[in-house]
This record gives C-alpha cells, structure tokens and sequence, in this order.
C-alpha cells in the first residue's frame, strides 16, 4: 500500500506506516491445543444450559455462561498454576457482571451505560495485558459485561443471577483442571516440545542458509564459531538471512516460554521433581541449537522434532545424547547441588542408570564418545532469577505511570464510548455490539489493530449472513438453538487460531443465540442492529485508534536497548572471567546461568518492543542501526555462553 513516508521536524524524524491488507485475510496453521479450551467450554457451557432448558429457563444462559466461559482461559500453564490463575478470571468475570447488572438495575440512560461498559471494557483490556493471562484475553469479559449493561434487571435479581455465574466458574474449574487426573504434566510438555520444533526449525534454517558446506575450520552448518555471526550472515556486524534471524527469535521466545512453563511446576516428591528435571534436560538441547552447537543439522533437527512428537504423545521422556558442552552443563547442576556425575548415565524419564567405567568425560571430548550420555544422580532442578519482580508485584509495575498499557486503555475508553453514542445515533436501541466491537480490536499498535478491525468486520458480516441462512432451523426450537450455540462454540475455538476472521463467522451467530435466550428480537432488526453495530464499531474504534497514538512505545525500545546492554555487559565479563579460570565455584555457575537468564529474556523483550513500535503508523523513526547491532551482539553473547558456561540458560 506504498512506502513509508518520513517527515524530519524538530529535530526527530516521524514515520508513517503502511497498513497491510493481504496478511490481515492469509490463513495460518491452527493452533497446537485449540481443542483444549474448546472442549472445556463446551463441557461447560453444554451442561448448564441443558439444565435450564429442562427447567424452562433458557433466559439465565446469560449469567451462567458468564461463568462458563472462564473454561476458555489459563490452558497453557500447568495445572498447579492453573489452579491458583482460574479463580481469579471467575471473580473478575463475576465482579464485571456485578457491575454491569447493578448499572442495568440503577441507571436508565443508554448513554451513561455506554460510558460506563466502555471503563469497564478499557480496565479488561488493561489488566488482562498487565497479568499476561493470554488468549482469548479480554474479549469475553468485555463480551459478557457489556451485554449485561443493557438487559432489563430489578436490584433483587442482581445477587442470584452473579451467584449462578459464580457456580458455572466453579464448575468451569472442575473440568479445567480433570485433565491432571489423566495427563498431569501435559501443559509443560507441551511447552517443552513447542521449543524443540522452535530449535529444530532454526537447525533447518541455518542449514538452508549456509549450504552442506562446512563452514570454515571445519565447524559444521548451522554452528559458529565463538563470537562470529550466525551462519549464512554477513561478516561479524553485518546482517543475517531473514530466515534464520526469524527462526533464531522465535527460537528465543520458544525456550523463554518454556523456562517460564517449568518454573511454575512445583516439585514437592521425586517423582516430580524427576519429571520436571527431565524436561529441563530437554530444554538445554534445545536451547543449544542458540549456541551453534556442533550436530549435522538435518539429523539434529530430525531428533529435536522426534523428541517434541514424544512429548505430545505423553509417552515416557527420551533418552538424550549429550554432547561435550551439555556434559558440561550438567555438570554444572551437579556442582551446584553437590552430586557428582557418573560417565555412561543415560538421560531419560527415569533415574539414572550408570552404564560406564565411572571416568568422568573431560573437557574437549567428542559427541558420541564413551561418557558422553550423562545425568546427575539425583534431580537439580534451577531456580528463577531472584529480584525479579513477580505475581501481583509484576502486574503492578506493569501499571506504573508512564507504562505504555496506559495509551492502550485510554484508545479502548475513547474508541467504546464514541462507538456506542454513534451506534445510538443511527437508531440501535442497545449498541453492546458496538462497544464489544470497539473493545476487541484494540491491539498493541496500530497496525494490528487496524487487521483486526479489518478481520472483525468481514468476519463478523459473514457471521451474519450464516445466521440468516440458519434462521429457519432456529427456529424449530430451543433445543435446536442450544445445539447450534454449542457448536459455533466448538467451531470458533478450532478456526479462531487460523484467522481471527474465520472465527468470528462462528462467533457472530453463537453470540446472537446466547442474547436470543433472553430477549428474543424479531429477525430483521436483530440483524439489521448486529450490522451496524459492526461497522460503526470498528469504524469509530479505528479512528479512535489512529487518533489515540502510542508514543510511548518507541520509549519502550529504549528502556529495551538500555537492559540488553546491560546483559550483554554482565555475560561478557562472565565469559572473560571464563576463559582466565575465574569462573568456578557454585556460585559463579549459579550467577551465571542467572546471567544467561536475563540476557535472554532482555533479548526477547527487545523484539517485542520492536514490533509492537514498528507497528505504530505515527511513530518517530526507530534506532535500526542500534537495534540490529543489539541484538546481534546480544544473540553472539548467548550463543557463547550456551556453548562455555556450565550452567544451563534459563529463560528470564
């Protein structure tokens, strides 16, 4: 759609983004666990709403889903964290429903309604950023609350209808957390395997990049030697292939995810800790496709995917061959916990089984040689970095004053009131729709935002039209109309992940049932409201977005740019003191993987600063110079100390 455009004024340059169109329809592939939350939701939506059919009270579906939905949150973390994360999404979606049905109950004017589902809906969107919660985020609270702004409700019915929400979250938790009954470490394995197809892509794409050649003084494709650039790149400060520097980020972000993941199971037995010890084993492997370890990349990529289909199939973990720099790693564990490794071990889901002569493999000796497959005796299991604030603390200074959430929410506030007033003033009677509309396409710039307007639009229409088609089915009964609610849920969870487009064809029709339940509307001003409320709500929601800029978030590079040098700093002197013999002891290997931990998350921050900015159509121009050198230099550092520390890198 042309070119960016740069405008040089007091002194700073000022971009103008493009806005994509092809990307914004393109299909994806559909994500690994999306039937989790679908199952989950429809376990948990099905049962209640079959119970007030059966009783004749179809027009509470409302409050119960309200409570139902929360079966869609929190499938990516282990369970013992779920557990704790669950009861907090029920009690803020019952808190918003609290205050949706209170105003509905106290206050006559659609206007003020509006104002006050948009601060709701800007606080959704806010804190669901700060606390990281994760898909679907703050469109179902916003969903929910903003639909209950506008039902007819007397005070004495707000209690019991917010208890029925309460119960359904209750029961939403229940069949969350049934799965650790069959497959107790699913989710961390499921992380874990989403790193070693990470790693194993970036194994392919260097080898792409650099060709079956080895590379110069024998080092095999897909490795570097110490402080050079990736392989296929240019000579140390020059750029590498796209390929390979998408692969290496996502990569990063991969193993980072995975440390986060693991950090959060517990290990009170051994059999616990003995599993979580595995798979941190694991992740060293993978994480060492960062440092150019020396493997034949193919084969090497094959075994990281072998390994990751293992995972998923909840088969006993893999052995794993180590290579010398691995032995060395785990090595460091063992110090650290005071156990010694014995040569011959074999890494796999159970204790370790000496199979060797009990020399301990020296320094230097090759992958594949006698004592080169070794596990520590017993687990060590690595620790987060201290200081580093986290819980309630962390969502805290999410917040702070200057935090770049701040122009998010005020975008969302803005953009739901004008959208709502607007969607009034062409005659909707009550334009929830509107604010919901406005509400989810919000993203973390403009550019996102404006796809998701764009997604939210025809997605939305064809919903519409799905639902017109359906109408005579409809209406042969309410039965007929919970089965179909139930599977436009299903529908939704399993294309929403391809295209946010393509799930909101199967959203559209299932949120207009759940409102039929309740307030049933003649179809053709059903329809015809659900329409504009569309387009006026995305209409009004991007330009509000425009308007709204988020200047801060150039602001976040620099504070990015600032913590990866000081990483890099700190792991530089870490190295020197390495290579002088300085670094020994528990300590120094405990530091240093605390080291690696935070260069590696500062590395991934730094991206993500960079395309939430790149993102902004109204944004000074960006360091590029300073990022790229950044980030090479950074991503040089830590493949360095993934190849000569003793301690493995954990993910920040």
């Amino acid at each position: 759609m042309g070119k960016n455009v740069e405008q040089v004024g007091s002194g700073s340059a000022v971009r103008f983004r493009p806005l994509p169109v092809r990307s914004t329809v393109r299909l994806r592939r559909p994500a690994d666990i999306w039937h989790k939350p679908a199952l989950s939701a429809v376990v948990t939506l099905g049962v209640p709403d079959l119970v007030l059919l059966c009783v004749g009270r179809l027009d509470l579906v409302l409050y119960t889903s309200a409570g139902a939905m929360c079966a869609l949150y929190a499938h990516g973390l282990p369970y013992a964290a779920r557990a704790r994360t669950l009861p907090w999404v029920v009690l803020g979606m019952v808190a918003s429903l609290a205050v949706a049905l209170t105003a509905a109950s106290l206050v006559t004017s659609a206007a003020v309604l509006v104002v006050l589902a948009s601060l709701v809906a800007a606080a959704h969107k806010v804190l669901c950023d700060a606390t990281r919660i994760g898909p679907p985020g703050n469109l179902i609270l916003t969903f929910i609350a903003a639909s209950a702004f506008f039902v007819p409700q007397r005070p004495a019915e707000v209690l019991p209808h917010t208890g029925l929400a309460l119960a359904t979250g209750a029961f939403a938790w229940l069949v969350c957390m049934a799965p650790a009954l069959v497959r107790p470490h699913g989710p961390e394995r499921i992380a874990t395997a989403r790193a070693l197809e990470a790693a194993a892509g970036l194994l392919r794409a260097r080898a792409g990049a650099a060709g079956s050649a080895p590379a110069p003084g024998g080092t095999e494709p897909g490795s570097a030697a110490p402080g050079s650039t990736e392989p296929g790149s240019a000579a140390p400060g020059g750029t590498e292939p796209a390929a390979v520097a998408h692969a290496r980020h996502t990569t990063a972000a991969a193993v980072n995810a995975a440390w986060h993941t693991l950090f959060l199971v517990p290990a009170r037995t051994p059999a616990k800790a003995a599993a979580r010890a595995g798979l941190e084993r694991l992740l060293v492997r993978a994480e060492s496709a960062l440092g150019g370890v020396r493997r034949d990349a193919a084969s090497e990529a094959g075994r990281l995917g072998g390994w990751a289909r293992e995972l998923r199939s909840g088969r006993p973990l893999p052995e794993v061959t180590l290579s010398t720099a691995e032995i060395e790693e785990l090595a460091g564990v063992a110090w650290e916990f005071g156990v010694a490794l014995k040569a011959g071990a074999v890494l796999g889901g159970g204790a370790a089984a000496p199979q060797g002569d009990g020399a301990v493999p020296a320094i230097g000796q090759s992958e594949g040689a006698p004592g080169a497959r070794a596990t520590p005796a017993v687990h060590g299991l690595r620790r987060p970095v201290p200081g580093r604030a986290r819980g309630f603390r962390a969502v805290v200074g999410r917040l702070r004053p200057g935090s770049p959430l701040l122009p998010l929410g005020a975008r969302v506030a803005v953009g739901c009131m004008l959208a709502g007033w607007a969607s009034m003033a062409v005659g909707v009677g009550h334009p929830y729709w509107a604010v919901v509309t406005a509400a989810s396409i919000y993203q973390a710039n403009t550019t996102l935002s404006w796809q998701r307007a764009f997604q939210r639009t025809l997605g939305n229409l064809l919903g519409l039209a799905l639902f017109t088609v359906l109408l005579p089915l409809i209406h042969t009964g309410q039965l007929t109309m919970v089965v179909l609610a139930l599977a436009f849920q299903l529908g939704a969870e399993a294309t929403i992940t391809r295209n946010y487009w393509l799930g909101s064809v199967c959203v559209t029709p299932m949120a207009l049932l759940l409102t039929e339940f309740g307030r049933p509307l003649p179809a053709g001003t059903l329809i015809a409201d659900r329409w504009l409320d569309t387009v006026v709500g995305a209409a009004v929601g991007l330009v509000c977005c425009v308007l709204v800029t988020n200047r801060r978030a150039a602001d976040r590079i620099d504070q990015a740019l600032e913590h990866v040098a000081a990483a890099e700093a700190a792991a530089s002197r870490l190295l020197a003191a390495g290579r002088t013999g300085a670094l020994s002891g528990a300590d120094a290997l405990r530091e240093a993987g605390w080291v690696r931990d935070r260069l590696a998350g500062s590395l991934v921050e730094l991206r993500e600063a960079v395309e939430v900015a790149s993102g902004e159509w109204w944004q000074r121009a960006l360091p590029e110079e300073r990022i790229t050198r950044a980030e090479q230099q950074g991503h040089r550092t830590l493949a360095a100390l993934v190849r000569r520390l003793s301690a493995p890198a954990l993910a920040a």
